[in-house]
């Protein structure tokens, strides 16, 4: 599998699990322009990074701009959504207990 080889969705985003144990679960996603609106609180930490496009969050109270080749480090049960994005956003998690 090739990370960079993917389709844009007509909206919402795709996620695929490109490696998981008991430990760790890596998944690249890619997003479209037409996001639906939706808080997320997970139960393990999470590093996000940005290989193609930007988006906009919102970390808890804070508003945090990701550019290409920028990162965030989302801890456990922190609240977080995306509030703007552009098409075709390449992002790369790492959850991690």
């Amino acid at each position: 599998m090739n990370i960079f080889d993917y389709t844009i969705p007509k909206n919402g985003e795709e996620f695929a699990t490109l490696f998981e144990n008991k430990k760790i679960k890596i998944t690249r996603i890619v997003s479209s322009d037409i996001l639906e609106n939706k808080q997320y609180i997970q139960d393990e930490d999470e590093f996000v990074i940005v290989l193609e496009g930007s988006a906009k969050l919102r970390v808890e109270d804070d508003i945090k701009i990701l550019q290409k080749g920028e990162f965030l480090y989302i801890p456990a049960k922190m609240p977080h959504e995306v509030l703007d994005i552009k098409n075709g956003t390449l992002w790369l998690a790492v959850h991690f207990i």
